[in-house]
């Protein structure tokens, strides 16, 4: 595979890629670890989520 007189832009920029998109998927993962566990937190001091309070039904719940 010939990639020219470029080639190392391209490789470079490919591996950016890469990298960020790594970076979000982690970032991702971790941010949803965290939010798991301050939801938990508050479930165990009796704070509940507004759609449980309706006995699951989110039928009356607008949406955008």
């Amino acid at each position: 595979m010939e990639l020219g007189p470029h080639a190392g832009f391209i490789v470079t920029a490919y591996a950016a890629a890469l990298v960020i998109v790594a970076g979000l998927i982690v970032w991702v993962m971790l941010d949803r670890r965290h939010l798991a566990r301050s939801v938990d937190e508050l479930e165990t001091k009796g704070i509940t989520r507004r759609s449980e309070r309706a006995g699951g039904d989110t039928t009356s719940v607008k949406t955008p």
